[in-house]
């Protein structure tokens, strides 16, 4: 469909390159923010200027957030004697929401993946292996994705983590392969993180 008007053709593209988002999706949501009032459109874009602008990676963990170190870091309660290691920020909310794991985190951004060229070096490993180091941590659980990439990921992990003689453990198999973790229900993530075994 032509649209005419420039300011809602750059919208419905905008929208289109979102995850999940295809071009009738994306003129609804066009044409829906064109009949709502100016201030509910000035809300969303300065929601979306102060998550580019205010939001950066924690010092410690690389997960997203406005402060440095994470709330999650900071919390003394937290056992900082346990590190889940996850692909992506976007996993950390359903592990939390099954509130069976009170440890803290650690975020690659991304999987070992030869075929999209990318190597371990482009994952945030170098910063896990530090927070090893001191000896202080106890147990590592490897929460990669269920799919070749995961796999992958979580053996290059493990043979670099082995020699430090830290518990290493992989979530239960209650994730179907090739599924990823911020899709799965909370009561089948709470069983993988309850049953993790030894890796």
């Amino acid at each position: 469909m032509m649209i005419s008007c420039q300011p809602l053709a750059r919208l419905i593209e905008a929208f289109s390159k979102l995850p999940g988002i295809g071009p009738k999706s994306a003129q609804r949501l066009a044409y829906y923010l064109l009949h709502r009032p100016g201030e509910e459109a000035e809300a969303l874009a300065e929601a979306i200027l102060a998550l580019k602008e205010k939001i950066g990676l924690c010092s410690i963990c690389f997960n997203i957030t406005d402060c440095d170190p994470c709330p999650i870091c900071q919390d003394k309660e937290r056992d900082h004697s346990k590190i889940c290691v996850v692909e992506r920020p976007s996993d950390i909310p359903p592990l939390e929401r099954t509130g069976k794991y009170k440890g803290v985190y650690h975020v690659l951004h991304g999987a070992v993946s030869p075929a999209q060229g990318i190597g371990p070096e482009e994952l945030k490993t170098r910063g896990l292996l530090s927070r090893l180091q001191d000896g202080s941590v106890t147990e590592v659980i490897l929460a990669t994705n269920p799919n070749l990439e995961g796999e992958t990921t979580a053996m290059y992990l493990r043979r670099m983590i082995l020699p430090l003689g830290v518990r290493i453990t992989r979530l239960a198999r209650g994730l179907p392969f090739g599924a990823d973790l911020e899709y799965a229900d909370d009561a089948t993530l709470g069983q993988a993180l309850e049953d993790r075994r030894e890796f």
